[in-house]
């Protein structure tokens, strides 16, 4: 398995708060792995340098041996790079067979949707997340659950090799968390890279086989789950001081 996302001295500044500070990591090809840290540690603003939306002030990106610091995110997309939101965001009357079909017609999308229709594309992806029997209507009137989906078959749907999932299992019940948590192993499953932010921390624990911890900007911890979150410094930033994850 070779290296799909390099990532070398990343750092982003707002005014005086450095949000990321001198952040370093690999993502092997086919990797599962998992991003934890306290709120405010600077998870989403990795993400948003990753894909474009933020510029570093310092460092380096490179997917499949391509720079790709500082590039525009529809660019990203394009080379394969796709992402989901903490907030979930939908074309809201939209149908759910619209909404995904957008990401049908990006580039990379066409390579799929070119050879059997962008509906029969954009209709196999709600197959796989559960929404097919919805794709006439619009996201609006979607319950919680079904609007990670949407958001999930969305990024998928512009056929990424690198899927980043910002806080997927956020606001749902438990029931939920474990359809997206089994969608996710699936999409695992089938060939796709998974780098994946969480605060329900046990969930994510037991999902993946690599986490980085991270706190004030900064990596402190890279290995397995449990050795991790049995890490000293993790236990003082993120989960408290005296706590143990069993």
């Amino acid at each position: 398995m070779g290296v799909i996302l390099e990532v070398k001295n990343l750092t982003k500044k707002f005014g005086g708060l450095t949000a990321v500070n001198d952040f370093s990591f690999e993502i092997k090809r086919g990797e599962f792995l998992g991003l934890i840290g306290p709120n405010g540690a600077g998870k989403t603003t990795v993400f948003n340098l990753i894909s474009g939306f933020e510029k570093p002030n310092s460092g380096t990106i490179r997917f499949d041996g391509v720079d790709i610091t500082g590039l525009k995110p529809y660019k990203i997309v394009n080379l394969g790079i796709a992402r989901t939101f903490q907030l979930v965001r939908s074309f809201k009357f939209l149908t759910l067979l619209d909404n995904v079909s957008v990401s049908c017609l990006s580039k990379r999308g066409k390579k799929i949707s070119k050879k059997i229709g962008t509906d029969e594309y954009a209709s196999s992806i709600l197959g796989s997340i559960g929404l097919v029997d919805k794709a006439r209507i619009p996201p609006v009137i979607l319950p919680h659950g079904d609007l990670r989906r949407l958001q999930i078959g969305k990024a998928i749907g512009s056929n990424p090799e690198l899927l980043l999932l910002d806080e997927p299992f956020s606001g749902l019940s438990f029931e939920e968390q474990l359809g997206i948590t089994n969608l996710i192993k699936k999409l695992h499953e089938d060939g796709v890279t998974i780098f994946i932010t969480g605060h329900v921390l046990r969930e994510l624990m037991t999902l993946v086989p690599r986490v980085l911890a991270m706190h004030q900007g900064k990596l402190i911890a890279d290995g397995p789950p449990l050795e991790v979150a049995n890490n000293k410094i993790v236990l003082e930033a993120y989960l408290g001081r005296g706590a143990e994850f069993a």
